[in-house]
């Protein structure tokens, strides 16, 4: 779909009146620098951001959220934990998930993932996501073979035409 981007300054940002949050993909393997950035509807955050390093299938860093700063702070929240799932409001972490084994797996106990996982799924709801697995519908918005666009750290992909596009019209 084609909208209209909310601008201020020079920078384009969320717009979380009509649900259209800030999307990025942050490569995490071999330090490119390289960093998709798009827009994504559904997630209907009213502040914060959240994200994780369980991100079908190159796993990098995907977050969402509704300004640059707490997406920053997510994401190297992220990093600093070797992998991983969070949720950030106003500069703070809410709530994580360390997942050190390659950033997809907890080295914790099984009662002690689920306590986490529930958490940060109550942190993204206190953010006002009314999805019930924020966390797990992140994961899906990378994967480069289900059509129609998907954001990687190359860019939006047309994965039917299988090339880049361009985020503005």
């Amino acid at each position: 779909m084609v909208e209209e981007a909310k601008v201020i300054g020079d920078s384009v940002v969320s717009d979380t009146d009509r649900d259209i949050l800030k999307l990025c993909v942050i490569e995490r393997h071999r330090a490119t620098g390289r960093i998709g950035k798009g827009f994504v509807r559904g997630f209907s955050l009213r502040s914060g951001a959240i994200a994780s390093s369980v991100a079908h299938d190159s796993h990098n860093i995907i977050a969402v959220g509704t300004n640059d700063r707490d997406i920053y702070i997510a994401a190297d929240a992220i990093v600093s934990y070797g992998g991983g799932l969070v949720a950030v409001n106003e500069g703070k972490i809410m709530s994580f998930l360390k997942l050190p084994i390659a950033g997809l797996m907890s080295d914790g106990s099984t009662e002690d993932v689920s306590r986490a996982l529930q958490d940060l799924n109550d942190s993204a709801a206190a953010l006002g996501c009314k999805l019930d697995e924020p966390f797990m519908t992140l994961s899906f918005i990378t994967i480069p073979v289900i059509p129609e666009l998907r954001l990687t750290d190359m860019g939006l992909i047309d994965v039917v035409k299988q090339r880049r596009v361009s985020l503005f019209a």
